[in-house]
């Protein structure tokens, strides 16, 4: 197949989407697939397209970069170029780029499919809103009416998005496809870097943003009675680093707080003793899949907004969502656990392979044949 990927950044692997899309492309390439991407950015590939960065104010442009993201002018002579030359269309974000090329291959009665990777909770966080419950349900709605109504087939990273999706009236067929692990993460013998020799290692990878609720680990790790033992490593950039930094100063050990590269990302998950994933509001949380494909096991917030709790295998491994103390409770069962905690590293890594990146590109692939089938 012919597949065009529509994605305002792809470039840089600076957020989850981003990373998910460049994992799919080279999945669907390897799989046989020809596949382009129209997109900003300056790289020159030859399956990609390039586009003009949107201008944005400085305070909004700060938000939107510190978060990871760009978004693109659409170019209407590009996209018809690029849309007219494939079999299928996948659009990633529901924003200005995706509209105009929706309109395109509906004129040009091109097939054409989504994801759903924008969370309301993603935004309404940012704003002091996250737990308004009605002005998420005005974006759900807006999204839907804007945009994935006119969709035959959504991309759904998790059984929890495509429930919310239902409820909100959404009427396209969603396909739970996990955005998907690949083969190198995978489970390793503990192998401590010479800086956390003697140190017990607790990880979280996550933007630094309010839906992540890092502040609930750095509190939750203070209260332990292993505080003074406990390295805690934030993986990740964003907008509240400066937040966090100052909430890390309470801790005996100063956390280590930068992003990780795929490479230096798996040597810290080999140094990781256990893994935390605190945020209220989460679509799948590929990084948590990561984590415990690696032999790390996770504790996760029981939050309604998210998917990441049906990853536990075990009651330890859930916490109540904004509850540091009971984040603490969970933090010291496992680490007086040991031989518990090496018994559940083996069961949660062979838990991963359900979630493995071969198997969601073949799903997409199926989505993308339906998507053709019906349009023909």
């Amino acid at each position: 197949m012919k597949i065009l990927i529509v994605i305002d950044q792809f470039d840089n692997s600076n957020n989850g989407t981003t990373i998910s899309a460049r994992r799919f492309v080279k999945g669907l390439q390897d799989a046989g697939n020809q596949v382009y991407v129209i997109s900003t950015g300056n790289k020159k590939d030859e399956y990609k397209f390039n586009l003009k960065e949107l201008p944005l104010p400085p305070g909004i442009s700060h938000i939107v970069k510190s978060q990871g993201m760009t978004f693109a002018i659409p170019d209407t002579e590009l996209l018809e170029k690029a849309i007219s030359s494939v079999d299928a269309v996948h659009f990633y974000m529901p924003f200005w780029l995706s509209k105009v090329g929706l309109k395109i291959c509906e004129k040009l009665n091109v097939p054409h499919t989504t994801a759903f990777h924008v969370q309301p909770e993603n935004i309404t966080y940012s704003i002091g809103l996250g737990t308004k419950a009605k002005v998420n349900d005005m974006i759900y709605s807006h999204y839907r009416d804007s945009f994935f109504n006119r969709f035959n087939h959504i991309h759904c990273p998790s059984e929890f998005i495509a429930n919310e999706l239902r409820a909100h009236g959404y009427t396209a067929k969603l396909h739970i496809i996990s955005n998907g692990v690949d083969d190198d993460f995978k489970f390793y013998e503990k192998q401590k870097s010479p800086e956390f020799k003697d140190k017990f290692v607790i990880t979280m990878i996550g933007r630094y943003s309010n839906e992540k609720r890092q502040d609930v680990l750095i509190d939750a790790i203070s209260k332990s009675k292993y505080a003074d033992k406990i390295q805690l490593v934030l993986a990740g950039k964003g907008p509240e680093e400066k937040k966090y930094r100052r909430l890390g100063e309470k801790l005996p050990i100063s956390p280590v707080m930068k992003f990780y590269d795929k490479e230096n990302l798996i040597e810290l998950l080999k140094s990781t003793d256990l893994y935390v994933h605190s945020a209220d509001a989460e679509i799948e949380a590929i990084s948590c899949i990561e984590a415990f494909a690696c032999g790390n096991v996770p504790i996760i917030a029981n939050s309604k907004n998210s998917a990441t709790k049906q990853f536990a295998l075990v009651p330890e491994s859930l916490f109540k969502a904004g509850d540091s103390s009971d984040l603490t409770n969970k933090i010291d069962f496992w680490i007086d656990n040991e031989s518990y905690r090496k018994e559940m590293e083996i069961k949660y890594s062979q838990s991963a392979e359900k979630y493995r990146l071969k198997d969601s590109i073949k799903k997409m692939e199926e989505m993308f044949e339906d998507a053709i089938r019906e349009c023909k």
